[in-house]
């Protein structure tokens, strides 16, 4: 072992950049392995806890599209119900109404970047797909509706599979999680979505306390060497807000830290409102590991 891989591994750095392509409808291009890919965040809602109402229309929604794109972002996610702590469920005709116009502005502002729907209902992940969305985003890891890995399997999307369970019962957290997205992955095989279109999410925030969350950011390694592609979603979340003590709006720098954090342990899509911010911490965190790869 080299003196830099001995480093390395002194400093937990045991990054796997999984190489995938895919090509999507309006022949986009997605590709992975080559550098960590923004996902930036873009709330159709009325109440999601950083930024509800600023988005909810399609007029206010293809302008902050239109910027991000020139932020440098690579997926847009858009969603259409909160998920925010206590949120109250909203029904597949209400998401639907407040999702498909804000999709079609998204894809007249920004043509080139792909979409991805945050929904865990398998007729909105439908009717998104076939609106131009290219992604499905399920919080409840293909759980919560059992047609949703049926959709998946439809449309040959890529599907992220995030951790969540009803309450915060572990026996121990790491292990626990990773058997519970272990069981997603079986849902989605067995009703036959491609492994190589299977991207993992451990679901900070979802059913973690602050302890929980702090612990799995030290732990992501493990969740990467699973063998999927792992996108990470910390921005702006409760942990950080605690950690901080610092209101919502304040929060670049801490998840920032989170970003740099997964990159280096392996997470290769990150999931953001501050794409800006996170690009240029993934770009340079970037320059280090995609470089130490290659040693």
């Amino acid at each position: 072992m080299s003196e830099q891989e001995q480093g390395q591994e002194l400093r937990g750095y045991k990054p796997t950049f999984w190489n995938r392509s895919y090509e999507l409808d309006g022949g986009m291009k997605l590709e992975l392995g080559k550098r960590t890919l923004i996902m930036g965040i873009l709330n159709a809602t009325p109440d999601s806890f950083s930024d509800g109402g600023r988005y909810n229309h399609a007029e206010a929604a293809s302008a902050r599209a239109a910027a991000m794109v020139e932020e440098g972002v690579d997926i847009i996610d858009i969603g259409a119900e909160s998920t925010r702590p206590g949120f109250e469920p909203v029904s597949v005709e209400e998401e639907l109404r407040r999702l498909l116009p804000v999709i079609r502005a998204v894809r007249e502002a920004a043509p080139r970047v792909p979409i991805s729907i945050d929904t865990y209902k398998a007729e909105t992940a439908r009717q998104a797909l076939e609106a131009g969305a290219h992604i499905i985003n399920d919080i409840w890891g293909l759980k919560h509706d059992p047609f949703m890995a049926a959709v998946a399997a439809e449309y040959g999307c890529p599907v992220i599979i995030s951790h969540n369970r009803p309450a915060r019962d572990y026996g121990d957290l790491v292990p626990d999680v990773l058997a519970d997205l272990r069981a997603s992955v079986a849902i989605a095989l067995q009703a036959g979505v491609e492994a190589s279109r299977i991207w993992l999410d451990p679901g900070l925030g979802f059913a973690k306390d602050h302890d929980d969350n702090l612990e799995f950011m030290g732990r992501l390694s493990e969740l990467t060497a699973l063998g999927y592609p792992v996108l990470l979603g910390t921005s702006r979340k409760r942990f950080i807000r605690q950690t901080l003590n610092l209101p919502v709006d304040d929060l670049a720098e801490g998840t920032a830290a989170t970003t740099a954090l997964g990159i280096a342990q392996g997470c290769q899509i990150v999931r953001v409102h501050d794409v800006r911010a996170n690009k240029r911490t993934a770009m340079m965190t970037d320059a280090i590991m995609y470089n130490s790869k290659k040693v």
